[in-house]
């Protein structure tokens, strides 16, 4: 039985909204292509009909994954003022709702370590993304010329992610709520942070 391109199609993207989810909440490498194929209601043997390799599945997963970050990012942020706006990232990433559902959080801090070993095409991958996410949180700066804008807001996405990644490592308890406290004070502080001025010029002394 054939069919239509729009049912292929369907099928492509369930697959790889199942492997986003899965791949977050196991690893790069926690979950099998069987499995994953299950899950979607598929069989094993129609996954090539889909993908060339499971690295083109991964990289295409935590594509989606981190698309649908930045997509939450604005729809949080929407109604907000630009001076708001990064402090807002960083209060709902630094919380223990998405520390406790890495599944649909943020594919950095679940997946970061793992894509660093993968090969140079996933990795080349991966670092596109991050810096589409960069940029976007550049833009939520305000008052600050683009350089030092994107100098904060790498800061503060390694401070979110670094923040995550150990509140998940200490697990649900005392230490990893005071991670997230600590991550999440310094995180407001970059992103509270006053416009730069310029220093007063010096009288000339004779």
């Amino acid at each position: 039985m054939r069919y239509s391109r729009e049912h292929k199609q369907e099928t492509h993207d369930r697959i790889v909204k199942k492997a986003s989810v899965r791949l977050r909440e196991k690893g790069a490498h926690g979950i099998g292509v069987a499995d994953l194929m299950k899950e979607a209601g598929l069989t094993h043997g129609g996954f090539y009909a889909h993908f060339d390799s499971r690295e083109a599945l991964v990289i295409e997963a935590f594509a989606y994954a981190m698309d649908r970050s930045m997509e939450h990012w604005r729809k949080i942020t929407g109604e907000a003022s630009p001076e708001k706006r990064l402090a807002l990232i960083a209060e709902a990433y630094l919380s223990a709702l998405h520390r406790d559902n890495p599944g649909h959080g943020c594919s950095i801090p679940s997946l970061g370590a793992e894509i660093a070993r993968e090969s140079p095409k996933t990795r080349k991958a991966f670092a596109g993304k991050l810096d589409e996410m960069i940029e976007m949180m550049t833009d939520y700066v305000p008052n600050q010329p683009r350089k030092a804008a994107r100098k904060q807001a790498i800061a503060t996405l390694a401070t979110m992610a670094g923040t995550m990644l150990l509140a998940r490592i200490a697990g649900s308890s005392e230490l990893s709520d005071e991670v997230l406290k600590a991550g999440r004070d310094s995180a407001l502080g970059g992103a509270k942070r006053e416009p730069v001025k310029a220093a007063p010029a010096r009288k000339k002394q004779n």
